[in-house]
């Protein structure tokens, strides 16, 4: 479980990062098919991701509310690296 949490908080964060990056190029260069390709990938990873919360959030003791900001996390850039390491906090890994 706490091994596709942290795949799927990661993922997530990464795809934000690099749609921003490829959104950069889109108005900088006028280049937007990075936009167009990992615009799609990174919507689907972050239902991913909340689908994954919702399903694991009372195994990994977080009240509905951290849920809940976990959630709202992943749709700002790198709030999925912070909800990674709340993941890893509540499976022991880190203190």
């Amino acid at each position: 479980m706490y091994r596709i949490l942290h795949l799927t908080s990661r993922l997530e964060a990464t795809s934000y990062l690099l749609l921003l990056a490829a959104t950069a190029v889109k108005y900088g260069a006028g280049y937007d098919r990075g936009v167009t390709l990992i615009g799609p990938i990174h919507g689907v990873l972050y239902l991913i991701f909340v689908a994954v919360i919702v399903r694991w959030f009372t195994d990994m003791t977080w009240s509905f509310r951290k849920a809940l900001a976990a959630m709202v996390l992943g749709s700002i850039p790198l709030g999925g690296f912070l909800v990674d390491r709340w993941i890893g906090v509540s499976a022991g890994q880190l203190k």
